[in-house]
């Protein structure tokens, strides 16, 4: 059960922001809007919300999922693997001390883009990808063996539709996971029963199991319908403007 999460507000300098989407600006005050009703489904799920300012000098900094881990047995600081995203950590750091005994930070040569890493039920998985390399998987896993987690590295290099992870991916509980059509059956997955997204919607595999709902991006009839076939209330959210700079719902929060 959740009970935090800890977000920042998009900007001024929002459209400023890295992409890869190719989908045009995104709207700095839709954005604003959006990333409110976003604060309203964590918080009529039962989270207590911290919410920092925007940061002018990031344009990128509301996307706080890629800069920590946080897991109920400690947090770790991330090291973005876009050079532009570095500064963004230190707020996320100060933000968390006091939570936690003591913060350990992933080192360079490593970079981890915590959108790479999706928990299922205390086992981690950990993409290598184009802002996580090898360095920063293997000593997120170190971590996270020591944190008394398990923890298996995948390699999404090959899937170029996949910029993290949990771009293709999300944990949805009771044994299930959420994942695009080309996402291949890994070994680490076996345990897992898959429920595939439609090619045409895979920007809806990156949902948000929060407690007892789901919060999926709004506009994918048969994903959502899969979803609530398994019994889960849903929660649609409108997140086109960040879609646009390449994030989905898990990328504008931390949780714990």
């Amino acid at each position: 059960m959740f009970t935090h999460a800890l977000l920042r507000l998009p900007g001024e300098n929002f459209a400023q922001g890295l992409t890869q989407a190719g989908e045009g600006a995104p709207d700095p005050e839709l954005a604003l809007e959006q990333h409110q009703r976003y604060c309203e489904a964590l918080a009529a799920c039962g989270l207590s919300l911290t919410v920092l300012p925007a940061d002018p000098h990031h344009p990128d900094g509301c996307f706080v999922e890629d800069t920590a881990l946080v897991t109920e047995r400690g947090a770790i600081i991330m090291r973005p693997g876009a050079p532009s995203r570095r500064g963004e950590v230190d707020v996320i750091e100060s933000a968390l001390k006091g939570l936690f005994t003591s913060i350990p930070r992933i080192a360079a040569p490593g970079t981890v883009d915590a959108g790479d890493v999706c928990e299922a039920d205390g086992h981690f998985l950990v993409g290598l990808s184009a802002r996580t390399n090898e360095a920063g998987a293997e000593q997120l896993a170190a971590q996270l063996i020591d944190l008394g987690y398990r923890a298996d590295i995948v390699d999404i290099r090959p899937y170029r539709g996949l910029l993290h992870l949990k771009t293709g991916i999300s944990w949805l509980g009771d044994g299930r996971l959420l994942a695009t059509e080309d996402l291949p059956n890994w070994s680490s997955l076996a345990a897992y029963e898959i429920i595939r997204v439609p090619e045409p919607e895979r920007y809806a595999a990156n949902a948000l199991r929060i407690n007892d709902h789901v919060l999926v991006a709004a506009g994918y009839p048969e994903t959502r319908a899969a979803i609530e076939s398994l019994g889960f209330p849903v929660i649609p959210l409108d997140v086109s403007e960040f879609r646009k700079l390449d994030g989905g719902l898990s990328c504008l929060s931390l949780r714990w």
